[in-house]
């Protein structure tokens, strides 16, 4: 399979990337080349090979949640970069 250009276009579409016309060959040739690639994965014989479900033999090591008590108003502010007297000062993200 060999994609062409306006089979690009549509891709760089729904991918909301913009590239300029002059890169446009440079980005057909890569596509192509995936494509190539995929297809000759296609030509393995993989029917002796088991469906991989994960990547790795390791289980998630769970541990008991514990409560504890909270971290003291006066120390959690000491680390805080900006402060008002009770409250951390924030940069303002909504005008």
């Amino acid at each position: 399979m060999n994609a062409d250009k306006e089979t690009l276009r549509n891709i760089a579409h729904l991918a909301r990337l913009n590239f300029e016309e002059k890169d446009e060959q440079k980005m057909l040739d890569s596509l192509n080349k995936i494509l190539t690639w995929v297809e000759k994965l296609n030509e393995i014989d993989t029917s002796q090979v088991e469906p991989l479900t994960h990547l790795s033999d390791e289980v998630n090591a769970m541990r008991e949640d514990e409560v504890q008590s909270p971290l003291p108003h006066d120390r959690a502010l000491l680390n805080a970069p900006k402060k008002d007297t009770d409250y951390f000062r924030v940069p303002k993200v909504l005008e």
